[in-house]
């Protein structure tokens, strides 16, 4: 099971250090840009179709006030624009951290 060992803000970026040795560093732009919630992404309509809204951003919005557990599967994390609706779980963070190698 995909567990966080220690999570911490090391400079633009979410370090997460899993149980299983690995570790990630997000971007905290990245963070806020891949916002998993409905306000973010869409959600889908009575047909299914989803229609992603314009998000805007601001300076604060790409600053991580604060994050806490969900649970024992995910993070929600709260940006200097006051966003917090997002719930990040820990595969999803675990993807975001793959896919952001070398970026």
């Amino acid at each position: 099971m995909l567990a966080i060992a220690n999570i911490a803000v090391v400079s633009n970026d979410l370090a997460i250090a899993w149980s299983d040795g690995e570790e990630s560093y997000i971007g905290i732009e990245a963070l806020r840009r891949a916002c998993p919630c409905a306000s973010c992404q869409g959600e889908p309509d009575a047909t299914g179709r989803v229609i992603k809204p314009k998000v805007s951003y601001s300076e604060k919005s790409f600053h991580l006030e604060s994050y806490q557990l969900v649970g024992g599967y995910a993070l929600q994390l709260r940006f200097g624009d006051g966003h917090a609706t997002g719930i990040y779980s820990f595969s999803y963070l675990r993807e975001l951290g793959t896919s952001s190698v070398g970026m």
